[in-house]
Parts: structure tokens; C-alpha cells; sequence
């Protein structure tokens, strides 16, 4: 069994669940800050998210605000920010940290499984983008800074 199916999750309305439910899918994980200069591309990977959850394909924001304190506090208020400002419609989670002692075990495995540049296994930013195959491994790590319009392509390969 994948380990990833096993990880426990908070939705941002405070319902427990596993990553189970995403097997046999392709899922785009993203921490997210919407304070963060990069939160307009929580638009452009809402417009993933539209184009190919058809195919199977999940965008899941996980908010973080370990980067210059550019989250909200409230589950609520970003899950009202997100939808009023910029129009996400992909499943959201509860607030979690992406580093350091208190690193959610999802971030965890990705940050083990797909390092970042030089090696690094520390998330540096907001916006960095896990992309995970059907079988629940973790195929390719994308920087901050990375357009989810040129994600489109390693997804097409995993579909």
C-alpha cells in the first residue's frame, strides 16, 4: 500500500479524511498563501483544476503560513478569500505547517520523495507544487515561482 493513502487530512471545514479517497487519481498538491505575491495563481490552478478533474485530475491547496505570515488565521476566512477573490473551486485543507517540528506528514513524504533544488528537502516558499501519478507516487516537485499553465504537460503524461 502506498503510504500516501494513509496520510490524515483536514478538509478547511474540519472533516477528517485520508488521501485514499484521491487513489487512482493524479493529484497537483500546493501549499498556498493567500496573502502571497504568487496567490494569483490560485486562479490559473483553478483553471487546471476545471480543465482535468474530468481526467482525474485533483488540485489540493493545503494554506501555510510559515512564509512572512502571508496566511490568514481563520479556516474560514481563507476558504471565503479564496472563493470570493480569486475564484477557487478545488478541494482546500486546514491550515497545516510545510517545514520545520511541526511539518504535516504529508509534506513530510513530499519534501522526502521529491526534493528541491540542490537536494533541498525543505519547502523554501508558497506555491510549491507536488505532482503525484495514479499509483500515489510522487513524480516531479515544481518551484513558487513555476506558471501551473507549464504543469500541463507532466500531467498530460501521467493521463
Amino acid at each position: 500500500m502506498n503510504p500516501i493513502y494513509e496520510i490524515d487530512t483536514v478538509t478547511i471545514a474540519g472533516e477528517h479524511e485520508r488521501l485514499e479517497r484521491y487513489r487512482g487519481e493524479v493529484m497537483l498538491i500546493v501549499n498556498t498563501a493567500t496573502g502571497c505575491g504568487f496567490a494569483p495563481q490560485l486562479r490559473e490552478l483553478d483553471a487546471l483544476y476545471k480543465a482535468y478533474k474530468e481526467r482525474g485530475v485533483h488540485v489540493l491547496g493545503f494554506p501555510c503560513s510559515q512564509f512572512a505570515n502571508q496566511e490568514l488565521d481563520d479556516n474560514a476566512k481563507i476558504q471565503e478569500v479564496c472563493q470570493l477573490n480569486f475564484g477557487v473551486t478545488f478541494p482546500l485543507y486546514a491550515k497545516v505547517d510545510v517545514k520545520g517540528s511541526n511539518i504535516h506528514p504529508l509534506f513530510a513524504l513530499l519534501t522526502k520523495e521529491a526534493p528541491g533544488l540542490l537536494g533541498s528537502k525543505v519547502i523554501k516558499w508558497n506555491f510549491t507544487k507536488f505532482l503525484v501519478d495514479r499509483e500515489g507516487k510522487i513524480r516531479q516537485r515544481f518551484a513558487p515561482a513555476t506558471d501551473p499553465k507549464k504543469i500541463t504537460a507532466a500531467i498530460d503524461a501521467l493521463l
